[in-house]
């Protein structure tokens, strides 16, 4: 898979800006949709150093940029009360299902790149385990919405074509309200995030920016 850097912390400002104008058309068409904090939950996909260190394979070169928006997000949550939901994909042979045939290795759990990374700020999130793409799957994620009135749901995360747009997608089915945010989500390339970005825009999320979850305005 080609990999290539399409956010540093230097250019992901205007990055976004380029991409939320390329799903203008799908975005404008949900101006009804409108974020409220004290109904929504953060959820902060697979933020582990598998994907965020340069010496594993799987490192993704951008994901690094997009911390300090999360972290920012994580603390802007904690502050209001709200839900902070952190997941860790790990795999064991049994569990992993199609994972195993899909990709050359698992992320097993006693791996020190299973670990979340250093510079995440998680240590009042609820922490969850999964072992699939969606977070919904064979998980407590949906119960623990549930029980605490959650309506709506941030996405942020890695990997956006995978991870973030499967669990977003489901949350979507089960009648969350879901916003995807462009610039608090990453993947291996720009072309794989574009596309996310178009399909769950026109039926899935509204794309929005970390600044304005933190700004808690009408979108």
């Amino acid at each position: 898979m080609r990999k290539e850097i399409y956010f540093t912390p230097e250019t992901i400002q205007d990055k976004t800006s380029e991409l939320l104008e390329y799903v203008a058309g799908s975005r404008h068409r949900h101006e009804n949709i409108n974020f409220y904090p004290e109904k929504a939950a953060l959820l902060v996909l697979d933020m582990q150093a598998y994907f965020l260190q340069p010496d594993s394979h799987a490192f993704i070169p951008s994901a690094p940029a997009i911390l300090p928006g999360i972290n920012a997000l994580i603390k802007a949550f904690v502050d209001l009360g709200q839900p902070v939901i952190a997941t860790r994909h790990v795999n064991t042979l049994e569990d992993a299902g199609m994972m195993s045939k899909w990709w050359r290795d698992l992320i097993h759990p006693g791996s020190a790149h299973s670990q979340y990374v250093k510079m995440l700020k998680i240590e009042t999130a609820t922490q969850m385990k999964k072992t699939q793409y969606d977070a919904f799957r064979d998980t407590s994620l949906e119960y623990t919405l549930r029980i605490q009135n959650v309506e709506q749901v941030v996405i942020t995360g890695v990997m956006t074509h995978l991870c973030c747009e499967t669990t977003a997608r489901s949350a979507f089915m089960r009648g969350f309200e879901v916003f995807f945010t462009v610039d608090g989500t990453a993947t291996y390339n720009e072309e794989l995030h574009r596309a996310s970005l178009l399909t769950l825009s026109h039926g899935f999320a509204l794309p929005v920016t970390v600044g304005e979850i933190l700004a808690g305005s009408s979108l």
